[in-house]
């Protein structure tokens, strides 16, 4: 019966036939390992001489790392494997010999491991990071339709940008200027009108030339925006999505995890409500915390934003950021014309900022002096002005960036292993 790693705990005590690549073996004289890999997970496969023959037990101890083969054997209960079961060997067939893998299992440097990024995916270590990123996908599905989301599709080619085009990659769109786009907000905006909650989950562009830990050129945003939700109720969404994804994580890679060597009491604790601090209070606490260069009007840096987050073992919520801080479509506080109804929400650990999000501007008059006021042009946003002109309503929404997720649930230090092929500031390959 052919089956897979990842459902070989249904045949207990059976003959199966898994298609596998040889990741690692080792042997003992009459007894052989395999380490077997299928894509579903990893398992041992052992070989005994008496029991197989000298030409399959020769045949397996010949094997080279990655080789592509199919393997039959009985599927034995064994509580020390990860996946609490091994494969008991009884024949090997050889699909394709694989010589002189580049990857073997002394060290390699970043460069090299980058260069080879289309092997490296094959590693344990990185197979676990790509299953931990398709589970939080899963659940990111999963939640916004239990809660009523619609997912629209905002387009990647755009004429004009959420915030301005200078950290855009600008292309020609025939004989007009386009850019790709750094977020599907406005276009989500619009969907909201007409759907009333949506998400959007795509790739995102950010022209900005950092080597940080925390930044991809290339990545991918989960966009949701909701009519007639206001600025508190935006966080409650937000916190109740971040939790129930880290609840997905560990509730279905528990191997993944441990793999990673995460420490799974930290994501634990991660349930709603998380702490709100205002802009002010970030502020005054950095402050006491002997950052004495960072006055009012500052944006904040990793520094700042780690020191934060060590306050505290959950995710973080900094809200009221400075007017002249943020982008032209933020709700001012009716209390504070200094300040927006928005909130940036830091991961714990060291792992920065995961969500941005605000009340929009809904009022007609007021986002139009606010585009003029950032030098934009009207014409542009002609019809993100009109969705203010015809039924507008208190609107919130926010992006999370799924990259720096995947990074702090998994527990990986940086960005570049949490997407399948990175886009960084000097990598285009492969």
């Amino acid at each position: 019966m052919k089956t897979t790693i990842g459902k070989i705990g249904k045949s207990k005590d059976q003959e199966v036939t898994i298609g596998a690549w040889l990741a690692g073996k080792r042997s003992s004289g009459k007894i052989a390992f395999l380490q077997l890999r299928d894509g579903t997970g990893f398992i041992q496969g052992v070989v005994v001489k008496a029991d197989v023959g000298e030409d399959v037990f020769q045949q397996a101890k010949s094997l080279t790392q990655e080789s592509s083969l199919y393997v039959t054997g009985i599927v034995r209960e064994d509580e020390r494997a990860p996946s609490g079961y091994e494969l008991t060997v009884t024949k090997v067939e050889v699909l394709h010999e694989a010589v002189d893998y580049p990857i073997t299992p002394k060290e390699h440097g970043t460069e090299f491991l980058m260069d080879h990024r289309h092997l490296w995916l094959r590693s344990k270590r990185q197979h676990a990071v790509m299953k931990i990123r398709n589970e939080i996908i899963q659940a990111t599905y999963q939640f916004f339709t239990e809660n009523d989301f619609v997912k629209i599709d905002p387009p990647i080619l755009t004429g004009s940008a959420p915030e301005g085009t200078s950290e855009l990659f600008a292309t020609k769109y025939f004989d007009e200027d386009a850019y790709l786009s750094q977020s599907g907000q406005l276009y989500m905006e619009a969907a909201a009108m007409a759907m009333g909650r949506v998400f959007s989950f795509g790739p995102t562009f950010r022209a900005e030339k950092s080597k940080t830990r925390r930044h991809l050129i290339e990545f991918w945003m989960i966009e949701p925006e909701m009519a007639f939700v206001e600025f508190n109720e935006n966080l409650e969404i937000q916190e109740q999505y971040v939790s129930y994804v880290v609840k997905a994580v560990l509730e279905n890679c528990v191997i993944e995890l441990n793999t990673l060597g995460r420490d799974l009491s930290k994501l634990e604790k991660i349930e709603a409500p998380f702490p709100r601090i205002t802009y002010d209070e970030a502020i005054s606490f950095l402050q006491e915390k002997g950052f004495d260069d960072i006055v009012w009007g500052d944006d904040f840096g990793s520094p700042h934003e780690t020191a934060i987050a060590e306050h505290y073992d959950k995710p973080v919520f900094i809200t009221h950021y400075p007017t002249s801080l943020k982008p032209f479509y933020m709700q001012p506080d009716p209390n504070r014309e200094d300040v927006v109804l928005c909130a940036d929400l830091i991961a714990p650990e060291g792992y920065g900022e995961i969500i941005g999000g605000s009340e929009r501007i809904h009022d007609f008059e007021l986002l139009k002096k606010n585009i003029q006021a950032h030098q934009l042009s009207l014409e542009d946003y002609q019809w993100y002005l009109e969705l203010r002109q015809y039924g507008s309503v208190p609107h919130s929404g926010f992006g999370l960036g799924l990259e720096r997720t995947v990074a702090w649930i998994s527990g990986v230090e940086h960005v570049r292993e949490t997407i399948p092929f990175p886009r960084l500031l000097n990598r285009l390959y492969p």
